[in-house]
């Protein structure tokens, strides 16, 4: 017969050790303490309301661990908890040219500066490429109609510094018009 003791407890034996409390990440290396399994862990998933933690040995074999206690960390016992949820890190957000993003900002009314293009398709190229800086920037793209009497057209939009002009020619083959101009 088991004789209990239901007086006063010896209060001077050491409080149990409290683990270490470790978020599971992929890639650390776990002892399952009861079996002796060593893997890396190469995934986490819910099961029944609970943790499972996925170890894959030097093998390559896998087994499934149910997270918590149980666990040894380079030779140190662990309590393996939740994989802490990483702060969302706002993006840099960046434009199609490379350049550093404006959001919230519309786009400003047009100033005098423009940028001629030959045709459509330039445009539609300088406008997936450059729209969103050009837009912030307040620079509208217009088409050129032709490049035969282009002085004619500069004398006429009249750049200054504060007027200024872009100009997109392609076929710039030697001989051609576009390559004397």
């Amino acid at each position: 017969m088991t004789n209990y003791s239901w007086g006063p407890q010896d209060l001077s034996a050491p409080a149990p050790k409290k683990l270490r409390q470790v978020p599971v990440e992929r890639g650390m290396v776990l002892e399952d303490a009861t079996t002796g399994w060593v893997g890396e862990v190469i995934r986490t998933e819910k099961a029944g309301g609970m943790r499972v933690i996925v170890l894959e040995d030097r093998h390559g074999k896998t087994r499934s661990f149910q997270a918590g206690f149980g666990f040894f960390l380079e030779g140190e016992a662990v309590e393996i908890v939740e994989p802490v949820a990483k702060a969302a890190v706002p993006k840099k957000l960046v434009s199609a040219s490379g350049s550093r993003a404006v959001s919230g900002l519309k786009a400003r009314e047009a100033r005098a500066s423009r940028i001629w293009v030959e045709g459509k398709h330039d445009a539609e190229l300088v406008e997936k490429v450059w729209g969103h800086d050009l837009r912030v920037e307040g620079i509208v793209v217009e088409p050129l109609h032709g490049v035969d009497d282009l002085a004619g057209a500069i004398r006429d939009f009249a750049p200054s510094g504060q007027r200024r002009l872009g100009i997109l020619v392609d076929h710039l083959v030697e001989g051609t018009k576009e390559w004397h101009i």
